[in-house]
């Protein structure tokens, strides 16, 4: 959702704000803004509508020079989008802050703050903040005694970069429930609320934990403190993606790229995880074996994609390693009484580790009796990966674009190594697992296969041109990945689109087919093949036009109102990962078609880190 970008250095900070703002457009915003301390300890702020763009031209006429700053791109959750309401918020001329996530008992502190003379001038809970913040500093004259004193007071999520003209080179950074990391340098330091931002200064990292404290002084290394104001020691860690992955390597968008990355990203994801004929033990860490070994049953919580992921997993689960699995929205996971069978792995599912739904639903099932928890995650350092027992990390790199394409597809390679694992140690045929491996080491050259079908998938996108609706269909485990094309389509070229079980079309779905409503269908040469065949036929029967991505051995022909494209074969239990690709390419060319914002969706934000 919202960016932060911080620095103190010994040069001008302006353009590494504006920068590190340009690398976090992915993550969605509405508004941007910076505050940076002259030379003489003067605060001064520009902030501006819309795109980072509209920042940069007001400070094109009125730079802000200094060499520590803070800069925000805002999601708005409190207060509608307008400059008043964008960040850095100050309290006075004397502070200002930069806040990622909500504080939930801010109307009871804004109403204590006010009775003591504090004048608010924005709708958002993060004004509240600074004006605390300015209170406990007058108090302690202290700024990090003022940032500790203020986030006791705060319930609910955050992260912060803080400034103060009494302490010209310094700058506060706090976290809880929210992402920071502190960017180390030569003499310099960074704060941020991705790493991404703050590649072209540095690779060195430290990755703050909950309820860390930190403070950055020009020339000293960073000092952390714990929830206890105890100073702590936090391992500086070197990223370990390029710096390219921020840039879109002669690609129209940041989608269509890592569309194009998947084959190197499976491969990623499987490198040194598979023997010839079956998954090494080594993949899932030292502590798995007490683990899995033990699983009698598997409680799957993710978000969006990550829980489309999570729903195809449940086949593979209960298919080959016969283990009972459950799979859970996690925004809705505990708000139930939730009932734990003996012997159950906790999993959670997502791209950044930071999905505040889903750490919140880690933390809810530490106290129910699962027997362990397994993070599979794409980044090493977040805290979904630090809280949980084991992990399994996803090898895509940074994905830039809203839509998810490859942090979704090396999900389900990485469901499929759990799957296997599992299965071993729960009756799975020795044969029937060398047989899928030995898939998955073929996996990435048959996706390029299906990316050549690029040109074919795009000249099928000028039919959804000018289409308001859509109807994905699937069976089995293809129900999964027809929600996924469902929700792709939505996100990025706003075409109202709904996905259903084939063999539900009967009891609703049929009333709303017509000429008018493509009907979009994944038909893999499985057992469920002539069922969705007599679905299909339905949908003709009712004038619908269908668009079908089968195997190549389907008997189903081109025929008015039907169009076929044919994939190549591939082994039926890794079927799924290999259809959702043409979705994902049909929803980007009909998002370009339609002049939509591919890469930033509207309304939508990367990474979610507030409920």
């Amino acid at each position: 959702m919202c960016g932060i970008v911080g620095a103190v250095a010994r040069r001008p900070v302006q353009e590494i704000l504006l920068e590190g703002l340009r690398r976090l457009e992915y993550r969605g915003y509405d508004s941007a803004g910076m505050a940076v301390l002259s030379e003489d300890a003067r605060l001064n702020r520009q902030r501006a509508m819309g795109k980072v763009a509209a920042l940069e031209a007001c400070l094109a006429e009125a730079p802000l020079n200094g060499q520590v700053g803070i800069a925000h791109t805002r999601w708005a959750t409190h207060g509608r989008p307008s400059e008043y309401n964008a960040h850095p918020h100050q309290s006075g001329e004397s502070l200002a802050v930069v806040h990622n996530g909500i504080i939930e008992n801010h109307e009871a502190l804004k109403a204590e703050l006010e009775g003591q003379g504090y004048v608010f001038t924005s709708e958002t809970d993060t004004e509240v903040v600074a004006h605390l913040l300015a209170r406990e500093f007058n108090r302690s004259q202290d700024l990090l005694t003022a940032v500790q004193q203020a986030v006791a007071l705060l319930e609910g999520a955050y992260a912060l970069a803080v400034l103060h003209r009494g302490e010209p080179e310094t700058l506060i950074g706090a976290r809880k429930g929210s992402p920071l990391v502190v960017g180390v340098g030569i003499e310099e330091t960074f704060l941020a609320s991705d790493p991404l931002a703050l590649l072209p200064v540095t690779d060195r990292f430290i990755y703050l934990q909950e309820g860390d404290v930190v403070r950055l002084s020009r020339g000293e290394p960073p000092e952390v403190f714990d929830r206890a104001g105890e100073r702590q020691e936090r391992g500086v860690q070197t990223y370990e993606h390029g710096d390219g992955a921020a840039s879109k390597d002669g690609y129209r968008h940041f989608m269509l790229k890592e569309i194009y990355e998947q084959p190197q990203v499976i491969a990623a994801t499987l490198e040194g995880r598979l023997s010839e004929r079956r998954v090494l033990a080594e993949s899932f860490g030292p502590q798995a074996e007490a683990l899995l070994s033990r699983a009698r049953q598997v409680h799957i919580v993710a978000c969006g994609t990550s829980y489309h992921a999570g729903l195809v997993a449940r086949y593979w689960l209960e298919k080959y390693a016969g283990l009972p699995t459950q799979v859970e929205v996690a925004s809705e996971y505990r708000y139930r009484r939730v009932v734990v069978p003996e012997d159950t792995l906790f999993v959670t599912l997502s791209q950044s580790g930071e999905t505040a739904d889903t750490l919140a639903a880690l933390r809810f099932a530490r106290e129910r009796g699962y027997l362990g928890s397994l993070a599979i995650c794409n980044v090493p350092g977040s805290s979904l990966v630090r809280e949980s027992d084991l992990a399994l990390m996803t090898q895509a790199g940074p994905e830039i674009g809203v839509a998810s394409t490859k942090a979704f597809t090396t999900q389900l390679v990485a469901l499929m190594l759990l799957t296997l694992s599992l299965g071993r140690r729960h009756g799975l045929d020795a044969a029937e697992e060398a047989r899928i491996v030995q898939a998955l080491h073929a996996l990435p050259g048959v996706v390029r296969q299906v990316l050549g079908l690029d040109a074919a998938i795009e000249a099928l996108s000028t039919a959804f041109a000018e289409k308001q609706h859509a109807l994905f269909l699937g069976r089995g485990a293809h129900y999964p990945i027809a929600l996924e094309g469902a929700l792709k389509l939505k996100e990025i070229s706003y075409i109202h689109a709904e996905a259903y079980p084939a063999g539900e079309l009967k009891h609703g779905p049929l009333a709303l087919v017509d000429s008018e409503m493509p009907v979009i269908s994944v038909a893999p040469n499985d057992e469920l093949l002539e069922k969705l065949k007599s679905n299909l036929q339905e949908v003709r029967a009712r004038g619908g036009e269908l668009f079908v991505f089968a195997d190549e051995s389907v008997r189903l022909e081109d025929t008015e109102g039907v169009h076929v494209l044919r994939l190549p074969r591939i082994d039926e239990a890794l079927a799924p990962l290999l259809y959702t690709l043409p979705l994902q390419l049909l929803s980007y060319h009909v998002a370009v078609l339609k002049g939509t914002d591919v890469d930033q969706p509207r309304n939508l934000a990367k990474s979610v880190t507030v409920e």
